[in-house]
């Protein structure tokens, strides 16, 4: 029983993929999006696995690197994808941490490089997102590009308004007025553009974090 327990995963997220619909996928236990300093927790407690796909950004309390190589040490096996998990992976996959999915194959080929491609505002109680991740945007908009509602010129002003947009910020509501508004697309596009993007959004970051979750129960499973 013990070494069963010691098999369990932990997994940080809430912004990439609820914890509700995350449970329906892998019995785990789910903790919100990973700070600084709380990976030694769990260590200690005798996890084997630890999935990273959300976590703070931007300021001292994002998880450290160190932090993750001594749970490497330790024999952890570190899983990262879709967010936070996806940044560190692309840094630390040399020294074993297993990074999976689009946004962490983008991050460690130099397709993307900032953490703002990935960063959300969120509900601080349900840590559900209230901003639109970049990456999504990326996506979404190459799908419009794809399906022929928007040119290639279209695309690249949208992209780069996008780009240039503070991360709370990010809608697909307000890219599609303030693109309207500076000329990047027509006035009569918006409401057609905006309702593709309200059906047809890519969510790169929700289906890594899936991805995420099949990868740590296959290693669940070989312990």
């Amino acid at each position: 029983m013990e070494e069963k327990m010691k098999a369990r995963a932990v997994i940080f997220t809430g912004n990439s993929i609820s914890h509700e619909d995350a449970r329906k996928i892998l019995r785990a236990n789910y903790q919100p999006p990973v700070r600084r300093f709380q990976l030694e927790e769990f260590v200690q407690k005798g996890y084997k696995v630890i999935g990273i796909i959300d976590g703070i950004f931007f300021d001292r309390a994002a998880v450290g690197h160190r932090e993750i190589l001594s749970a490497l040490d330790a024999g952890v096996k570190v899983i990262g994808g879709a967010s936070m998990g996806a940044l560190r992976a692309s840094e630390l996959d040399t020294h074993g941490m297993i990074g999976v999915g689009k946004v962490y194959e983008w991050y460690r080929d130099g397709v993307i490089e900032s953490d703002d491609e990935v960063a959300v505002s969120t509900n601080p109680d349900t840590f559900e997102p209230i901003s639109v991740p970049l990456v999504n945007i990326r996506e979404t908009l190459k799908a419009a590009l794809a399906s022929g509602l928007l040119n290639k010129e279209e695309h690249s002003g949208l992209l780069q308004l996008a780009i240039d947009t503070y991360y709370p910020d990010r809608s697909y509501l307000g890219l599609v007025k303030e693109g309207a508004k500076r000329e990047l697309i027509p006035e009569e596009k918006k409401k057609i553009i905006l309702d593709f993007c309200a059906s047809n959004e890519v969510d790169v970051k929700r289906e890594d974090a899936i991805l995420v979750l099949e990868t740590v129960k296959k290693l669940i499973e070989e312990i």
